[in-house]
């Protein structure tokens, strides 16, 4: 029976009795990204005060960025967590350029689950003390025999199992889904566990909010201009100007999104004229977040393109990102869908 209050674990072990032929191993794996969380909240909290958990760590991780500290500690602490049974044949991480093996991935007892995870969204903001985030996302393995290979992951996001993420913030948060409802659970600091606090959580179908980083207005397509013009006018879903909230941390922004409504985007930009891309990963970011979008009642599409229906080329394979409630996702794709077709 479903009751606010009951812990993570045993809502998990709720949802697994309505699969009479479970094994146990999918609720484990959840259970061990549980406990990564925690351990990863805790050192979160204690940020401000250990100088070897703040600041950089002196080195750039596979996409060019700034490696902090905690980026460091996020990612092992999720990846031990994850190897500690045979469950999980592979990882892809946003921190690591290629495959992580774990103990699952033996050719005697070949683990049946790959994992992609970004430890720790949105680190730049550590040291000033804004909200983070851990995203994550767990798949079928699909390869047979032998190791588990990039296909593991590189899936489209219609064939995740589940997915969800966690909030650092004023309390921490984690929200996750396996295709039937979006629930969200709350850590207890006094007792150590996240406990239900949101259950069947349903995404606004129309916000009064959007989420962009317009400092890269001149570097956007004309059609994402447009449709940022029209937020500031009274040609919205919603017949009046939009109000702008931008945090710079996915999960962040996205939680705002998921309780309040509107949209979230991270278009293309050309800042490099002859690679125009999108700034945020499909696998560790943009397709987890769909599927709990999705989930809720929202949408997420490239701008053209729903996201889960995007099929991965690559582990770091970058995507431009609309996000949010279904009309105002709807509205933004409309900008771009007819500027496409003008082509």
């Amino acid at each position: 029976m479903i009751r606010r209050g009951m812990t993570c674990n045993q809502f998990i072990g709720v949802e697994q009795r309505q699969f009479p032929q479970a094994t146990g191993e999918f609720s484990e794996i959840l259970n061990r990204l549980v406990l990564a969380a925690k351990i990863v909240s805790r050192e979160v909290n204690k940020a401000g005060l250990l100088e070897d958990i703040r600041g950089a760590h002196g080195s750039t991780n596979v996409q060019g960025e700034e490696v902090q500290n905690l980026d460091v500690y996020a990612n092992e602490q999720f990846i031990d967590a994850l190897s500690a049974d045979s469950y999980v044949s592979v990882i892809a991480s946003e921190e690591n350029e290629d495959l992580i093996h774990t103990n699952g991935d033996s050719p005697h007892r070949p683990g049946k689950y790959a994992v992609a995870i970004d430890p720790l969204d949105g680190s730049s903001n550590i040291d000033v003390n804004v909200s983070i985030g851990t995203i994550f996302s767990i798949h079928r393995r699909v390869s047979e025999g032998g190791q588990g290979q990039q296909a593991d992951v590189l899936q489209c996001g219609t064939e995740q199992l589940a997915a969800g993420y966690v909030i650092y913030g004023s309390s921490t948060m984690l929200v996750y889904t396996v295709g039937r409802g979006v629930h969200g659970f709350t850590l207890d600091p006094s007792v150590g566990e996240f406990l239900l606090s949101h259950h069947d959580i349903k995404m606004p179908e129309r916000g009064a909010i959007y989420s962009v980083n317009e400092g890269n207005f001149p570097f956007w397509c004309a059609e994402t201009q447009n449709w940022v013009k029209a937020l500031k006018s009274e040609k919205t879903p919603c017949g009046k100007p939009y109000s702008l909230r931008y945090i710079g941390s996915l999960v962040a922004d996205f939680h705002r999104t998921l309780f309040k409504g509107g949209i979230f985007g991270y278009p293309l930009d050309s800042k490099d004229p002859s690679n125009p891309r999108g700034k945020l990963r499909l696998l560790y970011e943009a397709s987890p977040m769909a599927m709990i979008a999705e989930a809720a009642g929202g949408m997420a599409t490239d701008g053209r393109t729903r996201i889960l229906d995007i099929e991965p080329t690559a582990l770091h394979q970058r995507v431009p990102l609309f996000i949010g409630s279904r009309e105002d996702v709807e509205f933004a794709g409309g900008f771009h869908r007819e500027a496409a077709g003008k082509r």
